[in-house]
């Protein structure tokens, strides 16, 4: 067991290395043959790749933001993680003579730490634990090399690198019962995304709910249901901290003029006001017809979570007495529940399908939905259901493999143009 974990952790780091060549070569060839949408890169960083490739989007955020701090209200609709990185890493790169804090270093700098941030190993970990079949864990991991968004999630400075690594760390802690640990990698995952908060659900799962589910109720002692609100409550700081910065700066009674989120709201949320106000987010606010194209780019992705979560919720009642044995029988005496028929309904999998359910259903009624193609791949689940398509349904399996590489190729394409989605 152990030689072959080694053999293909070794194999899947190789196969992340080649593929994340492959994406780099393909941005850089169409950065330098094909013309940009959009020249602002050029206006900030002058001449050709590496640095200018890597200037799309969000990055404009985070490079000013760290260089500059939060100048403009609409930054604060980032959080502070990926510029404090990308200001230590200009840092060290100047020290050692190969750069200051201009735009060019503190994107290679963010790029570079992102390229640290590598989540194979941590999936198949992960995926080992839930599957207990290294060829299963093994087969899930290598699909996930062919992203939804490779130019985000394995080369640009953007959040999700991180976001993704801390979110398999701790939900790996999670499995392993090894509470503390895994908010502490929660709470560095909201440092970087907001939508940390929710990873939260993980420990109050592990902790509390699946205890109470099991009969253990002896072990919810005053001192152990304590630890457990600290510990889901530490992801929630770097959210807080966040609006409560702001409000600070903002809506001091002596400031010659108070915004109108300061007192509009009983909680006020610089977050809120910001997404609301510049990115127009709210319930169905995405749902246009000129947002059809952008709805028809995320369709695959979302259908692919909401099909697994359907098919794994569909069997709850075969689930529910491997989770809660005693609650599904009437006597003392608790016989074997029936081997359930596929390892995609392991019981262990429920907090990762209720999770990814609700942010699913987040991205489409409540957001860009575009931006599903980011944060879909930091969901193991993701992966997991393409595994399953491979092995149950391998028609479909062949169309979502085929989908991914295609994607993948093109999104990087876009991106290296300036064009959406990103």
């Amino acid at each position: 067991m152990q030689s072959t974990t080694t053999r293909h952790v070794r194999t899947l780091l190789t196969l992340s290395v080649v593929v994340r060549l492959a994406f780099w070569t393909l941005v850089f060839i169409s950065a330098y043959l094909l013309p940009l949408f959009d020249a602002s890169p050029g206006i900030w960083i002058s001449g050709t790749p590496p640095s200018s490739v890597l200037l799309r989007w969000d990055a404009f955020h985070f490079a000013h933001i760290a260089r500059e701090g939060y100048v403009y209200e609409h930054e604060w609709a980032f959080f502070n993680g990926l510029p404090l990185l990308m200001r230590i890493s200009a840092h060290l790169q100047a020290l050692t003579g190969f750069g200051s804090n201009d735009w060019a270093t503190l994107l290679r700098g963010g790029a570079g730490m992102a390229i640290l941030c590598d989540s194979t190993h941590v999936l198949y970990h992960l995926s080992l634990h839930h599957f207990r079949s290294p060829s299963l864990a093994f087969l899930s991991t290598a699909l996930s090399v062919f992203s939804s968004s490779p130019a985000a999630l394995k080369m640009a400075p953007y959040n999700e690198p991180f976001f993704t690594y801390l979110s398999y760390r701790g939900m790996l802690a999670c499995a392993r019962s090894k509470w503390a640990a895994a908010s502490v990698c929660f709470a560095l995952a909201s440092i970087f995304r907001s939508n940390g908060i929710f990873l939260s659900g993980f420990i109050l799962w592990g902790m509390l709910v699946a205890p109470f589910l099991s009969g253990q109720k002896d072990l919810l002692t005053p001192r152990y249901l304590l630890k457990c609100v600290l510990l889901t409550a530490l992801p929630l700081i770097p959210f807080i901290q966040h609006n409560i910065i702001a409000y600070l700066r903002f809506c001091k009674p002596s400031a010659t003029r108070i915004p109108d989120w300061c007192t509009s709201n009983m909680i006020p949320s610089i977050y809120s006001h910001v997404q609301s106000k510049y990115w127009n987010i709210g319930f169905l606010h995405y749902w246009t017809v000129s947002n059809i194209p952008n709805f028809m780019f995320a369709l695959p992705a979302l259908l692919h979570v909401f099909a697994f979560c359907w098919f794994y919720l569909s069997n709850l009642p075969a689930i529910i007495p491997h989770i809660a044995p005693r609650i599904c029988s009437k006597n003392n005496d608790v016989p074997p529940p029936p081997q359930l028929d596929s390892p995609f309904l392991s019981p262990s999998l429920l907090p990762h399908v209720l999770h990814a359910l609700a942010l699913t259903s987040i991205l489409t009624f409540n957001a860009h939905v575009q931006i599903s193609l980011r944060l879909l791949p930091s969901l193991p689940l993701t992966y997991w259901a393409a595994a399953r398509l491979m092995l149950d349904l391998p028609k479909w399996g062949k169309a979502w493999v085929t989908w991914s590489v295609l994607w993948a190729a093109l999104s990087c394409v876009l991106w290296a143009v300036f064009l959406p989605p990103a």
